[in-house]
């Protein structure tokens, strides 16, 4: 019986490698810019890490993690997201103790257990930045700014950004109880999902995708309407700094993120293009998380991008052109006395950075020929009998067709020069 990959999981080919590399070098190429640093945590976490961090009440750990008990008994959890493991290592390896602003960015995959749909999987890939250290308003526009430039750079250009604010543990409460209130009238309307929510954390019903849900909140009052005197002029401070770097955006007073952790700054970017697919990235505030975990008090803000859910829209746009390197010399040796010089070749080749390949199909000279021709290769080196005896070498170019012998040591003197 033929084992297969598990559902939800994808394999990437190399095809399709390629592309992944074109957008994770746009990506660390503009980090540097933006000034922020590679992090790299485990792939799996103590699960009270997310369940303090990203919150009991999400559909992340109520429904989404991948747990289970080690060896050791202690219950482990497949990072579902980056941001808690990242704050994690910030307090595990006391970044904060020289009182800096840390600019960090990390790459790789997540696993979360929900419904395999076209560009998300169980096991998914993000790229994504936290900024901690400050409150500043400014950092909240530096992020949002460096979200909606980088997905520009990978060449999605017709976006949407949208934000809001969602309130701190000051004019959280007072909007949860006015929240409650609201949809208390509905309990009927809503779905039972969001009867759920009603005492947990009524925020989320703002989000819930049921048709009668989203009806029944589109009236509900906004968070911009609750706001206290530190919020409203944070989130009015984010708005003009993004107007003083043209950076266009929407307001949402019923925009909201999954994650408890978010604080004041919320926002989305939508690919308008693609509007089934909706969210291609989203981010915001959260200044309770680093002390959620036992750190210092420290604020921060940042946000995340679903590699497969780009990389998809990209290829749907034809923007990925063919990335696929040309091999400079294809080496064929005709036989078995030939092979040996043939590999010395190679080497010296690749070791001035050529591209280059040598015949491993041991089959007959016209053979060779056709798979030297299939391998798009430049020009075609060609050692026999002759060649070894004389210590030269057949060069063919495969664009005109002409051949050359040249002597072995003056071509490799010459692979310098050319190179």
């Amino acid at each position: 019986m033929e084992i297969r990959k598990p559902k939800g999981t994808n394999d990437i080919l190399p095809e399709e490698v390629r592309k992944w590399h074109a957008i994770e070098k746009t990506a660390m190429e503009l980090s540097d810019v933006y000034g922020y640093q590679e992090i790299r945590t485990p792939i799996f976490e103590h699960t009270e890490l997310f369940v303090r961090g990203v919150g009991e009440t999400t559909d992340i750990v109520g429904k989404e993690m991948y747990t289970f008990e080690d060896k050791g008994n202690r219950s482990i959890t497949l990072r579902p997201e980056g941001t808690a493991s990242v704050c994690r290592a910030f307090v595990e390896n006391k970044l904060y103790g020289d009182n800096q602003v840390h600019k960090l960015y990390y790459m790789g995959p997540m696993f979360r257990y929900e419904r395999p749909q076209k560009g998300r999987y169980k096991q998914f890939h993000q790229y994504g930045v936290e900024l901690l250290g400050s409150n500043h308003p400014v950092t909240d526009a530096e992020i949002i700014s460096f979200a909606t430039e980088l997905l520009k750079k990978m060449g999605l250009i017709d976006l949407e950004l949208q934000i809001n604010t969602v309130g701190c543990p000051v004019c959280k409460p007072v909007y949860r109880q006015v929240l409650i209130d609201f949809f208390s009238e509905y309990k009927e309307g809503l779905c039972p999902t969001c009867n759920e929510r009603m005492e947990k954390n009524p925020l989320r019903i703002l989000d819930c995708k049921n048709k009668e849900c989203i009806e029944i909140a589109k009236e509900a009052p906004s968070m911009t309407e609750h706001v206290c005197e530190d919020c409203g002029p944070h989130y009015e401070s984010v708005k003009g700094y993004l107007d003083a770097a043209d950076v266009d955006y929407t307001e949402n007073p019923r925009l909201v993120r999954g994650l408890d952790y978010y604080t004041n700054t919320a926002f989305e970017i939508i690919a308008k293009d693609f509007a089934a697919q909706g969210t291609v990235c989203g981010g915001g505030r959260y200044n309770g998380l680093v002390g959620s975990i036992g750190g210092k008090d420290v604020p921060g803000i940042g946000f995340a991008m679903g590699m497969e859910r780009i990389i998809l829209l990209l290829s749907e746009k034809n923007i990925f052109k063919d990335s696929k390197k040309i091999l400079d010399y294809y080496i064929i040796a005709l036989g078995e006395l030939e092979e040996i010089p043939a590999f010395a070749l190679l080497k010296k080749l690749r070791d001035h950075s050529y591209f280059a390949e040598i015949d491993y199909t041991g089959k007959n000279f016209k053979n060779k020929l056709k798979y030297a021709d299939k391998s798009g290769a430049k020009s075609v080196i060609i050692i026999g009998e002759n060649e070894r005896k004389n210590k030269t070498v057949m060069i063919k170019n495969m664009e005109t067709g002409q051949q050359e012998e040249i002597d072995l040591q003056l071509f490799i003197n010459n692979l310098k020069e050319e190179r």
